[in-house]
């Protein structure tokens, strides 16, 4: 239980980490790598995986 709840932790941190990251690219550099602004949250969701 108490591993579950570090891996939870990390996940989120990891989601976040990601969330920021990919907020600070221009829209241009977004579009660069195939992704929208509004997909920024959905795509760093599915990175936890």
């Amino acid at each position: 239980m108490f591993l579950s709840l570090i891996r939870m932790i990390q996940a989120f941190r990891d989601y976040q980490r990601n969330v920021n990251e990919l907020s600070q690219l221009s829209d241009r550099e977004l579009a660069d790598i195939g992704i929208d602004r509004s997909d920024i949250q959905r795509i760093a969701a599915g990175s936890q995986n």
